[in-house]
């Protein structure tokens, strides 16, 4: 290959992972603007319509839904999100609300809570740790909304608007 080949090639290269890169970052802003919408979404149907999806939605990614709790809030189970490890194992719940909006009109939110434990090293010590002592550590954290789950609700629940959002965020660029 000679050198003006090799300039054209590498040149070529760079080109096509600047493409890359601007396209991804396209793409994760495009999400992020439907995540963002999805959180403020007021759906025009009754709660009693849209809750119904909600829990539907939270089961398919493995949580067991506790008692209902007043009105349309639930929480889940405790759900274990990582393989049991003595580095650490993952779980995580999610709060369920959903709220009136006015009449005929509601929105819902999904909260999730993440948490680790690890499992104590054998203590050489000799103060007293068995092997297996489960320490929760300071991976606990508090709620989060998940602006995620919220975006796949509203594409089950109203797919026209979540097209005419997709179609919104086709022009951010």
């Amino acid at each position: 290959m000679n050198p003006s080949k090799s300039s054209r090639a590498s040149a070529l290269l760079v080109v096509s992972v600047l493409a890359l890169a601007f396209s991804g970052c396209a793409a994760r802003r495009q999400q992020a603007y439907l995540e963002d919408k999805a959180m403020g979404h007021v759906y025009r149907k009754p709660i009693a319509e849209v809750w119904p999806a909600a829990l539907a939605l939270i089961k398919e990614k493995g949580f067991s839904v506790t008692n209902t709790q007043t009105g349309f809030e639930t929480t889940t189970e405790w759900l274990m999100t990582s393989a049991p490890s003595s580095l650490g194992t993952s779980y995580a719940r999610y709060l369920v609300r959903g709220f009136e909006r006015g009449p005929g009109q509601c929105a819902v939110e999904f909260r999730r809570q993440d948490r680790s434990e690890s499992r104590a090293a054998d203590d050489t010590s000799g103060r007293g740790k068995d092997m297996g002592e489960t320490a929760v550590g300071a991976g606990n954290s508090q709620m989060k909304r998940d602006s995620e789950l919220e975006w796949e609700l509203l594409q089950k629940v109203d797919p026209e608007a979540a097209a005419a959002l997709k179609a919104e965020a086709q022009k951010i660029d």
